[in-house]
């Protein structure tokens, strides 16, 4: 149903002359703005000396700018011009950033990148022309997902997005979402950061910046001084501990008994569903109160939840539909698969 193209939200400068380094586009984005270069995603992991990224940042700071002209050089070179995009952020900030979003995206975009990382011989510039655009909050292009995407769910269910930057959770019921429940708090980045101080307390972590970090959390190893050292148990606790303190709470101040009577479901989304010790803290907690799913693919059910919507925003026509989701630890474009559309389904008002 989707084709989907991730590349970690990192970025660093580079002038260096970089030649056949990658094997494609999304392995070898080096982005030129304002006329100076940088390294993205994979290419600033393998070629860069500290890959960063501010998290949450404003649509009018540097690194969004950067992945967004990332995300679009990617979905235009699939799909073509124009495009329909949709993308989103927290419930958090989404009211306080939407309209600079929109207004960002919504223009004729020039962008210089360069080609000779992955063999294309050299410096390129590529127009790519938006025909609509529109930011929802994250949570809600979850819900699209769940509901007009591979599971269709039906009924009223719980979506909790795990997200690295933020957390957010609402009850969604067939005629839409119910705004008290809405929660955002402390994303995994929390549960990482306490990883690092555990860290700190035994090796040197040789100026490692936050997303090397991140990076290893996610492997469960971690190279230090020429040692392998498997950090899954640490990082099992510290999941754990991020749960107790955090999710748990907002859960507790967000849903209420009534909730629970008009729903039975909950699904599990973002890059936190993949860890087996944080499901496991939903699972203990909700066993005799609903059934605990995680979602299919769920560090993509935003991207595509945004790229359903495009589709609606252009008439139901799929073939130039985008979602793009700036994540704070990695970049997703999602695009239909033109070898296996489904038929059109309407989208509810649920915001």
């Amino acid at each position: 149903m989707f084709k989907t193209y991730t590349f970690p939200s990192v970025f660093e400068g580079n002038i260096t002359d970089l030649r056949n380094v990658s094997p494609d586009l999304i392995n070898g984005l080096k982005i030129f703005h304002n006329g100076e270069g940088y390294v993205i995603g994979n290419l600033a992991l393998t070629e860069g000396v500290s890959p960063h990224r501010n998290i949450n940042a404003a649509p009018d700071e540097l690194d969004y700018s950067l992945l967004l002209k990332s995300g679009l050089l990617v979905a235009n070179q699939k799909l073509g011009n124009p495009l329909s995009v949709t993308t989103g952020f927290p419930f958090s900030t989404f009211q306080l950033y939407k309209e600079t979003a929109t207004n960002l995206i919504n223009t004729s975009h020039v962008i210089d990148y360069d080609a000779a990382t992955f063999g294309g011989g050299i410096k390129k510039s590529v127009q790519v022309e938006i025909d609509n655009v529109q930011v929802i909050p994250e949570v809600i292009g979850c819900t699209i997902a769940l509901r007009k995407g591979i599971q269709n769910v039906s009924g009223n269910f719980f979506v909790m997005s795990l997200g690295y930057g933020t957390l957010e959770g609402l009850l969604s019921t067939e005629g839409g979402i119910v705004q008290r429940t809405s929660l955002s708090t402390y994303g995994l980045r929390y549960a990482v950061n306490l990883l690092e101080k555990e860290l700190a307390k035994q090796y040197y972590l040789e100026l490692k910046t936050e997303h090397q970090i991140d990076a290893a959390f996610q492997k469960g190893v971690i190279f230090l001084n020429r040692k392998r050292i498997d950090i899954k148990p640490l990082r099992d606790k510290v999941l754990k501990q991020y749960y107790e303190d955090v999710i748990s709470p907002a859960m507790r101040k967000a849903f209420n008994d009534n909730d629970f009577t008009i729903s039975h479901q909950m699904f599990l989304a973002g890059g936190g569903a993949m860890y087996p010790a944080l499901v496991d803290c939903f699972k203990q907690e909700f066993q005799d109160i609903l059934d605990l799913e995680v979602a299919h693919e769920p560090q993509t059910l935003a991207s595509k939840g945004y790229c359903i919507n495009s589709s609606q925003l252009n008439g139901g026509v799929k073939s130039n539909a985008v979602g793009l989701d700036i994540g704070n630890a990695t970049t997703i474009v999602s695009v239909f698969d033109e070898n296996n559309l489904v038929s059109e389904t309407s989208i509810p008002a649920e915001y």
